[in-house]
């Protein structure tokens, strides 16, 4: 079966191809690394808040005010 790549789009196969379903090892760690770095990411249905928001200073007051009363 032919299989395109999808980082350089060139014209591979799917049989005996060890990096499938990219062309070659190189595309295949180009690939981790958009991920590693962040450019690929799948949607929340929920924003994320940044640590230090006053959202989450009060969540964490509440988490640690619960641990405090299950002691």
């Amino acid at each position: 079966m032919r299989i395109i790549c999808p980082i350089c789009k060139k014209v591979t196969t799917w049989e005996e191809n060890p990096a499938r379903p990219f062309c070659s090892p190189r595309c295949k760690l180009i690939d981790l690394g958009r991920w590693a770095g962040g450019q690929y990411r799948i949607p929340s249905e929920e924003p994320v808040q940044p640590s230090g928001t006053e959202e989450n200073k009060n969540d964490e007051k509440k988490n640690n005010d619960a641990e405090s009363h299950e002691k």
